[in-house]
């Protein structure tokens, strides 16, 4: 839990940093995750990030039935699921005028969800709201997979380098892999990984030839 529920504030913290340094014209840049603009997809992102201030309110199940790779399956990602999931973010933007409402907005949620965490004992489970029984860790690390995944579309959209944290980089990484090295001959760090783990880079012929003689079978969002 430590290493984890670290990397969420290092990169809560970060994207926080980020957002109070826009102008107001950048919430209305494109994104590539269309037909958000980065004022929708930072709602999406807000929303994530303190989902589980409600959870710790409600009872905890019984026993944990998924992991952190097994709540990212092909029942998020159906076009209903998806089309709610726009629809909401796309509410939640509008309700927000400009930078400095949007900035803290989001710094109230995580820092909401991370004192939520901290007062949890240790093994706490949760339910989520497909109905995952999940350990709070478990559900923690797919934050840190919201916030840092999206935030190399946000800074995508914002013409900025990657602002990704090595704390959230190892975390997210290491889910992806399923803790297996990337195959030898690969040259990739952390960040390189993610994005190729995750489509937000293509594959060049020798890196796929190699991912595929390796038998690394990646995490992939929705499979």
């Amino acid at each position: 839990m430590d290493g984890v529920r670290t990397a969420f504030r290092d990169e809560c913290a970060r994207l926080e940093e980020v957002l109070r340094g826009l102008a107001g014209t950048d919430l209305d840049r494109l994104t590539p995750c269309p037909p958000w603009r980065v004022r929708d997809l930072v709602a999406h992102v807000r929303t994530g990030a303190g989902r589980l201030v409600d959870m710790l309110a409600t009872p905890a199940p019984d026993r944990a039935e998924v992991d952190a790779a097994g709540y990212f399956g092909a029942a998020k990602f159906t076009p209903e699921v998806d089309s709610a999931r726009i629809d909401s973010a796309r509410r939640e933007a509008r309700e927000l005028a400009g930078v400095p409402e949007v900035a803290a907005d989001f710094a109230r949620a995580w820092r909401a969800t991370d004192a939520a965490v901290a007062a949890q004992p240790a093994g706490r489970l949760v339910r989520t709201r497909h109905g995952d029984a999940m350990t709070l860790t478990e559900f923690l690390r797919t934050r840190v997979v919201e916030v840092g995944v999206h935030g190399l579309d946000l800074a995508e959209a914002l013409d900025r380098r990657p602002w990704l944290t090595p704390t959230a980089a190892a975390v997210v990484a290491h889910l992806l892999t399923g803790g297996r090295p990337v195959p030898a001959g690969l040259d990739w760090d952390p960040l390189t990984t993610i994005r190729k783990a995750t489509g937000r880079s293509d594959l060049t012929d020798r890196e796929r030839t190699l991912v595929d003689e390796s038998g690394l079978r990646w995490l992939s969002f929705g499979g």
